[in-house]
């Protein structure tokens, strides 16, 4: 069984994997559009957390890292990704595509490692989906990111599965323009910037 993990899949994986290999999927689109009433917000004050979206260019790819997980463990991992993943998203199946340019760090692998890694995989990626209780739509920039700013949840606060999110793509495909990403990260951080600054002068 393969995982392709484009949020906090990235950064925070909890469960047992074999392998993890960077790469890309065609046709989405990553945007800050599903709210977390249980992770990065409560109820009644939602954080804001990434989904994937059909993109206008069928060409369009979002990058990030899929794991392979080990026969012994694969319904262990489904049902916790599936109790991990249950505010507002379902599992779909995707073609995920190895990286074949980039070099590997740590345990990340490509198709240069002599593995058997093929050029497309088949494997399942949790989405929320339009129709879904949790969602939130599009917005913009400033809301969203006064939104993230201000939510917190059991897992910790909103602002830093953005940073962690942002950190984690320019390590691993620096060369890569994630713009809504990268524009809400800047967002954000200004409003960072503005309470230290109101902090100090208090």
């Amino acid at each position: 069984m393969w995982v392709f993990g484009y949020g906090s899949l990235i950064w925070k994986v909890d469960f047992p994997y074999e392998r993890k290999v960077l790469g890309y999927i065609n046709g989405y689109s990553r945007r800050f559009w599903q709210a977390s009433e249980d992770h990065r917000g409560v109820p009644g004050k939602p954080g804001r957390v990434v989904t994937l979206v059909q993109a206008e260019n069928p060409k369009d790819c979002v990058w990030g890292v899929a794991y392979e997980i080990g026969a012994a463990d694969e319904e262990y991992v489904r049902q916790h990704l599936d109790i991990r993943e249950q505010g507002g998203y379902e599992m779909k199946t995707v073609t995920f595509h190895p990286s074949i340019q980039r070099q590997s760090s740590g345990d990340m692998i490509n198709v240069h490692d002599n593995t058997s890694v093929p050029n497309s995989i088949s494997m399942n990626i949790y989405i929320g989906t339009p129709d879904n209780p949790f969602w939130l739509g599009p917005c913009d920039n400033t809301a969203m990111a006064q939104q993230i700013y201000e939510s917190i949840g059991p897992s910790g606060p909103n602002i830093e599965y953005l940073f962690e999110l942002a950190e984690a793509m320019r390590e691993l495909v620096p060369d890569v323009e994630d713009h809504h990403l990268y524009q809400l990260e800047s967002e954000v951080r200004k409003l960072v910037e503005n309470c230290s600054n109101a902090s100090r002068v208090l």
